[in-house]
């Protein structure tokens, strides 16, 4: 049976000159046989256009506290970059589809999260995932298509409620429901480093407890600690593998460990 892969770009991703090179490793995997979910966020972007609108983003330990108007920005933000990605994708000669209504969520409880402090955070319209719509993946996958996901939910607690969750969040669950062989994060970094600035500190493999450690001794800060976090609880629900990288998917996916971060148990 072939691969099934779980893709995420973070927005800075979809933005960048890499996007390209990008897309055609993913027709690589797919001619080489995988199926292929992607899942893309929009932070970067969802921020300038705050700014550009007069509303500042509030982050608490990496992630993007969600008011009325924020969620207003968020939606935006990643409608127009889903067609962007779909487009860039479809130009490599990949089979991409958009999908903005395949994610069910429901509101995120106030809760004490690593870099935010001892109280806990409430997030506002921020999401949980509690399913797929995995009909509509199972027809595009099925029908030899690419689906595309942005990180946004439907409510499924309150009706006509969206939800704006963590693009890692939507993959990693993506990944669990899918019963995932690999996921892909990829960043613009060459993977989790000991020390931000230094290429040459890319660490290769990093456990679980390896990676708590670095989350608790500073080691590991900002955007990446949801990243590991969100990857912690998918490898203890059954996530294969999962591969921090900047580029060269299908090396990546032959060779764990040997470009990035490979985050194992």
């Amino acid at each position: 049976m072939s691969k099934l892969i779980v893709v995420k770009l973070g927005g800075e991703i979809v933005a960048s000159q890499r996007l390209p090179a990008i897309a055609r490793d993913v027709r690589s995997l797919v001619e080489g046989g995988a199926r292929v979910v992607m899942v893309h966020g929009g932070g970067p972007q969802a921020t300038e256009l705050g700014k550009r609108l007069g509303i500042a983003a509030r982050i608490v330990g990496g992630r993007r506290v969600t008011d009325d108007a924020t969620l207003e920005v968020v939606k935006m933000t990643l409608g127009r970059l889903n067609v962007d990605l779909v487009a860039a994708l479809r130009a490599a000669g990949v089979r991409a589809v958009g999908m903005l209504g395949a994610v069910e969520a429901v509101r995120r409880p106030p809760r004490v999260v690593s870099g935010g402090g001892p109280d806990p955070v409430d997030f506002g319209w921020v999401g949980e995932v509690t399913g797929l719509d995995r009909a509509l993946l199972d027809f595009a996958l099925d029908a030899g298509r690419v689906p595309v996901l942005a990180c946004l939910g439907a409510g499924t607690d309150l009706p006509g409620a969206v939800y704006n969750i963590n693009a890692d969040t939507v993959a990693n669950r993506a990944a669990v429901e899918l019963a995932a062989d690999a996921l892909i994060l990829i960043t613009n970094t060459d993977g989790v480093r000991k020390r931000v600035d230094d290429p040459a500190s890319r660490i290769p493999r990093l456990t679980i407890a390896e990676g708590r450690a670095a989350i608790a001794d500073g080691t590991v800060a900002g955007g990446m600690i949801p990243k590991l976090e969100e990857s912690f609880e998918a490898l203890a629900e059954g996530v294969r593998s999962i591969l921090i990288v900047a580029g060269d998917l299908a090396q990546a996916v032959a060779n764990p460990g040997s470009v990035g971060t490979r985050i194992e148990p």
